[in-house]
């Protein structure tokens, strides 16, 4: 049977007396979108940060492709085949849209071939050129490679940082608020970029705009106040009550009938 792109057990933090993930689990299936929505302060990013190795958790268990993934510094991330988005833009300013998205690449010249302009290194940066400008091309911005990021629309920089990550081709990409700050015609690109990027690859997103998360996703999972609420398709999302008490502060119903206080 195969395993799961990433797997979270259980997975329990704490900053202090805060509780910011209460035994949270979730399955991000091969080739699929998982979409994460919750309120503000729900515990969205702290889960990728977990994930990531940017937060220790107090208990629980992350594997990714059957392996365990805990204690994984963040560096070592990209080599294993998972790239993250930031809620920020993260670009380099002084540096060309190109050049940004080479920095995502897992591959590196050797320093000392680079020193020496030795063939095989000139080889290898032109492989790299190629393979970000191929990278840029299929989110439609190969023709500002050679712009600097300040210079251009919030929408097409949110899409380099997309691009970066692309860069280093991976089988898990995680996509942290990838909408924010967007307009609607931005949003539609964004979803049909990431419907394609299923064909080769899971993708987890942390997103407010609901809307889009049950567009793009195949399943959901919902948080609030640090644990998980509910847990299951976009439809079975969109009639849960706990989700629609928890957006919109109402008052569940049991199935009883009659209203909680």
């Amino acid at each position: 049977m195969e395993q799961p792109t990433l797997d979270v057990a259980d997975l329990t933090v704490r900053f202090g007396g805060v509780l910011a993930l209460d035994h949270v689990s979730l399955r991000a299936e091969a080739n699929e979108i998982h979409g994460i929505i919750g309120p503000n302060g729900a515990g969205k990013t702290t889960l990728f940060n977990a994930v990531c190795g940017f937060v220790r958790p107090e208990r629980g268990t992350i594997r990714y492709r059957g392996e365990a993934l805990l204690g994984t510094a963040p560096h070592q991330l990209a080599q294993l085949g998972i790239a993250r988005t930031l809620q920020g833009l993260g670009l380099w300013p002084g540096l060309t849209v190109l050049e940004n998205v080479l920095v995502g690449s897992r591959v590196r010249p050797n320093f000392v071939a680079s020193l020496l302009a030795m063939p095989r290194a000139d080889r290898l940066e032109r492989r790299l050129r190629d393979q970000a400008i191929q990278v840029l091309e299929e989110l439609g911005i190969a023709s500002v490679a050679g712009t600097l990021p300040g210079a251009l629309p919030y929408g097409v920089q949110k899409r380099v940082i997309i691009a970066r990550a692309l860069m280093a081709a991976p089988d898990l990409l995680l996509l942290d608020e990838p909408a924010s700050g967007l307009s609607a015609g931005d949003i539609e690109r964004l979803a049909e970029l990431v419907g394609r990027l299923r064909q080769r690859m899971s993708v987890v997103v942390v997103e407010h705009h609901v809307d889009l998360v049950m567009a793009i996703s195949q399943r959901i999972t919902v948080l609030n106040f640090g644990a998980v609420i509910a847990s299951g398709t976009p439809a079975e999302i969109r009639g849960n009550r706990q989700v629609s008490a928890a957006y919109l502060g109402e008052d569940v119903t049991t199935a009883e009938g009659g209203a909680s206080a």
